[in-house]
């Protein structure tokens, strides 16, 4: 039950955000359990970001887990997302920021895990 949500503030194609939620599904599985089966992804092009005082191309991702990760699968997943942002809209790595939140609740079909 994992949500990876992208914010950036670059335009992004249909075919390129269909690029980015197919990567995201491949790059889910370096968290051991998970897989694109049950990944949920929100893409936000042009949203409205400035990191470091400036509006130069840049992303914010928030990942939210059912249960725990290990530092390493993250470290991989961290990876997976950067390279995807700076290899598909051009970001460079060091304007991206991934964070992470786990949590032992989660809803779904009415009730929860």
């Amino acid at each position: 039950m994992p949500f990876i949500n992208v914010k950036t503030n670059v335009s992004a194609s249909e075919d390129k955000m269909e690029k980015i939620k197919s990567a995201m599904g491949l790059a889910i599985t370096a968290v051991p359990g998970k897989s694109e089966g049950w990944l949920m992804v929100g893409i936000e092009p042009d949203y409205k970001l400035w990191f470091k005082g400036n509006d130069a191309p840049a992303a914010m991702v928030e990942v939210s887990l059912f249960g725990n990760a290990s530092d390493n699968a993250l470290n991989t997943l961290t990876s997976h997302i950067t390279g995807t942002l700076t290899d598909t809209l051009g970001i460079p790595s060091d304007r991206i920021y991934v964070s992470y939140m786990s949590t032992g609740n989660w809803g779904w079909n009415g009730s929860n895990f």
